[in-house]
This record gives C-alpha cells, sequence and structure tokens, in this order.
C-alpha cells in the first residue's frame, strides 16, 4: 500500500507525543529551560553537520592520515629525526612505550618524587620555546630514550638528558595530530585555568578541578607522590 500524506501525518503526530515527554522530563519543566536545552541540541546537531556531514572535513581529515602514512614509510622506525622541535613525537612514543618504558612512559611505581623534579602529572603547561599547551602524564629524573634518539634530539643541548624528562599530551588546538611529547624541564611552564584538548585525556584523567587534571586510580598508582 502506498504511503499517503495523512499517514505521514499521524507518524509526525506520534512522534511528537514522546518527544514533548523527554522534553518535560529531562530538560526543565520551566519554557525558559526548554528553550535552551533544545537551542544546546540544535547548535550540537549543527556543529555534527559541519565537522562530518560535509566533504570538506574529510577531505582534510584524508590528507592528514596520508600525510603520515607517508611519513611512517619515510622515517619507518619512527624516531623523527627530522622534527624541528629536538622533541618526541607520537608515534615514537607508542613505539617504545610498551617495551622499555621510554619517553616517561614506565610503569614502575614513583615512591617518591625528588626536588629537582619540579613538576608532577597533572598539570596543564606551555612549552617555553614552541608555545604548545599540554598535560603532564609522566617523568623521569633524567631523560629515558633509546640512544639514536638522545644523541639526535639533544646534541645541541647535552644538558636536557641529565634534567628530568616530561612526557606531555599536547593540545590538538596547537598540533592538530594528537601527539606526546617529550620534553626537558627548563622548556616547561605552568600555566592555571586552561582545559587541554587531546582524545586521550580521559585515559590518564578522571577530571579537571579547574587548576589540574587530577590521574586516575592506575596512574596515581603510578605517581603516588605528585
Amino acid at each position: 500500500m502506498p504511503i499517503e500524506r495523512q499517514h505521514l501525518q499521524f507518524a509526525v503526530i506520534l512522534f511528537c507525543v514522546p518527544l514533548q515527554l523527554f522534553l518535560t522530563q529531562y530538560m526543565g519543566s520551566t519554557e525558559s529551560n526548554r528553550t535552551y536545552a533544545i537551542s544546546q541540541l540544535v547548535t550540537q546537531i549543527t556543529q555534527i553537520r559541519e565537522t562530518w556531514l560535509r566533504v570538506e572535513p574529510w577531505k582534510k581529515w584524508c590528507t592528514r592520515l596520508l600525510t603520515m602514512r607517508i611519513k611512517d614509510l619515510v622515517d619507518p622506525m619512527g624516531f623523527g629525526l627530522d622534527d624541528p622541535n629536538g622533541e618526541c613525537p607520537a608515534i615514537e612514543v607508542f613505539h617504545f612505550r610498551d617495551k622499555d618504558g621510554y619517553f616517561g612512559q614506565s610503569p614502575e611505581p614513583r615512591d617518591t618524587r625528588p626536588p629537582h623534579v619540579e613538576f608532577r602529572v597533572g598539570q596543564v603547561i606551555k612549552h617555553k620555546k614552541w608555545g604548545y599547551r599540554g598535560v603532564i602524564i609522566g617523568w623521569d629524573e633524567t631523560a629515558r630514550a633509546p640512544q639514536q634518539w638522545l644523541s639526535e634530539m639533544h646534541k645541541n643541548n647535552p644538558s636536557w638528558k641529565t634534567q628530568p624528562n616530561y612526557a606531555v599530551l599536547v593540545d590538538t588546538r596547537d598540533r592538530p595530530a594528537p601527539q606526546i611529547t617529550y620534553v626537558p624541564q627548563e622548556n616547561v611552564e605552568v600555566i592555571k585555568h586552561t582545559k587541554i584538548l587531546h582524545p586521550s585525556t580521559e585515559d590518564y584523567f578522571e577530571n579537571f578541578d579547574g587548576s589540574q587534571y587530577l590521574p586516575r586510580p592506575w596512574l596515581r598508582s603510578i605517581y603516588q607522590r605528585d
């Protein structure tokens, strides 16, 4: 039987009943609350449409993905020897993290935090030289990384090797591709009241208290004194 106009009208009316109940129960009983909630919902739908339902964002995503894969072919060991920042890109961190605990990713508990380790897990920081923001997810008392990486990245700054180094989730507003860098202490400064955008933030932290991030239990068990 073909769908008639009255069938569509009946379906719309039938759909409006649970929709109205939903708006009343979960979006407040006052008109102002419902108006605000609906406007937020419309805004979110618009953002989804602009982000995912247009061709241009997908083209940019594909281009970025292809660029990353080409970089992997050029630098198959992931040492990032052409990184102008002299620090550790995400691919390198994940390449070594599980096997050797490099780049502040060791699961060994830090029972104490020595006085010369000035910063702690969960603090939001800004790189003094390169300006990007991030949140600390780990630290080493001295640089802990493959010798080849240290030779390349620290060759002009030998003191970086002997000072604390910090694993940092980088804000994707500053570097679009999600990254973890490994930053010498002298390049770190703390900033306040700044949330970080990174897809892995919730893996490491429970929430943000307005000043810093609060580690999840598994991370707190490693950095007990931070």
